[in-house]
């Protein structure tokens, strides 16, 4: 899963701000004033294998199945975003653009996205959620083939030795966390990072009890906040939370430093090479048994540059349409452990994937990051991860930490 840095967006939005113009560049993708489409540049931020490899083979299906060529261009995530802003002063914007999900909102703003609907992609029987991360003022500009999302794992043969099972309550997760926790062992680890990973892993609890990015200082939220307080206060969760991201929780998982984790199945391949790890997981746990879990969608969206070459953006829609189509998503999911982003191929991809039904079930009411703010989102995940962290520091009470937070 791949989350922005504060650097990288308060980057954009400062020269997105001043610039606003620059993303309509007129010159044809890849700097051709037009073309006949037979060749298409793509810019990614895939640079790690295996992903960079499983993306490629897709690539390659979709580019012989629509009778083109492709340059793949593929950039640090970090770096992505600046990448664009240089291509686009100099119109030489890619012809199909990978954004992470959070960033498109941002990006459709400028005016530097074509709607989809001008090349007639269809956009039917994709996830809600998914289809909130693409829209923007009411048009679609990017399709994701396939989503991620958050889920707890637990270790079985730590849980079966306790004679507990998985939690399903906040209640339950305290008291399981606690029976857990004996000498080095902590009973559960997460991300409380001060970067939007710590935010990410916090919106599951936030939502679920019914809170909202709109309104942080709510009842709600400061449930959620105060479950997270008491789980390290008691000792069932590490103080160091505070300094992990997704990757050191889950190597505090693996070495048996804790019994229990909230991650993503991105894991999973690092948690199978252990052939000593027996783990299972299920869905993020709620406050009050009934409750749906809520968590956010991760992913990238693929989208269409206003290059003002109307050959090859016509056929970086037909790319798009192939990317997102049904058998893509199901080979996309089934090698990278991330979830296909049409419902109606849950069922066949579960039966499949087994180790994947917790995240599957999860994604059915995953939500946007982006969907109920839009292009505000990076300020109320800065103040999320901010209140977190003077919370479970003392630095303010949990009443008192998402107020101190929105001063800044």
């Amino acid at each position: 899963m791949k989350i922005q840095t504060k650097t990288r967006m308060t980057k954009f939005l400062a020269i997105a701000a001043i610039a606003p113009f620059v993303l309509t560049a007129c010159g044809g993708g890849g700097g051709s004033a037009s073309g006949d489409g037979s060749t298409l540049t793509l810019m990614d931020y895939y640079n790690n294998d295996p992903d960079k490899a499983l993306i490629q083979t897709a690539i390659d299906k979709c580019a012989s199945e629509i009778g083109v060529t492709i340059d793949r261009e593929v950039v640090p995530g970090k770096d992505l975003i600046q990448k664009v802003l240089q291509k686009s002063s100099s119109k030489t914007l890619p012809d199909i653009l990978m954004l992470d999900n959070p960033d498109l909102q941002e990006i459709a703003s400028t005016g530097g996205l074509a709607p989809l609907s001008d090349f007639d992609v269809d956009t039917s029987g994709f996830a809600q959620g998914m289809l909130d991360a693409g829209t923007y003022e009411g048009d679609v500009y990017g399709l994701a083939p396939t989503a991620n999302t958050l889920g707890l794992f637990y270790n079985k043969k730590i849980l079966a030795d306790a004679g507990l099972t998985p939690p399903i309550t906040w209640d339950e997760l305290k008291t399981t966390a606690a029976a857990l926790t004996q000498d080095s062992q902590f009973g559960v680890a997460f991300s409380a990072i001060a970067t939007y990973e710590g935010a990410w892993q916090f919106l599951p609890f936030m939502w679920t009890n019914g809170g909202s990015e709109a309104a942080l200082d709510s009842t709600e939220n400061k449930e959620a906040l105060q479950l997270w307080k008491d789980l390290v206060d008691s000792g069932a969760a590490s103080k160091s939370v505070i300094n992990w991201g997704q990757g050191d929780v889950k190597d505090q998982f693996m070495s048996g430093k804790a019994a229990m984790m909230i991650n993503g199945p991105w894991q999973i391949p690092a948690l199978s090479a252990d052939e000593s790890l027996e783990w299972g997981s299920v869905q993020v746990p709620v406050n009050k048994a009934g409750q749906t879990p809520i968590a956010p969608l991760g992913g990238e969206m693929w989208t269409i540059p206003q290059t003002g070459d109307s050959a090859k953006q016509a056929k970086a829609a037909e790319f798009i349409s192939c990317f997102t189509a049904d058998d893509t998503q199901l080979s996309l999911s089934t090698d990278r452990f991330t979830v296909p982003t049409k419902p109606e191929l849950a069922q066949e991809y579960v039966e499949k994937m087994p180790d994947m039904e917790a995240f599957t079930e999860q994604i059915a009411n995953a939500r946007s990051r982006t969907g109920e703010l839009g292009a505000e989102w990076p300020k109320a995940a800065t103040e999320i991860y901010t209140a977190i962290q003077l919370a479970l520091t003392g630095k303010a009470t949990v009443d008192e930490a998402f107020a101190q937070a929105a001063k800044g």
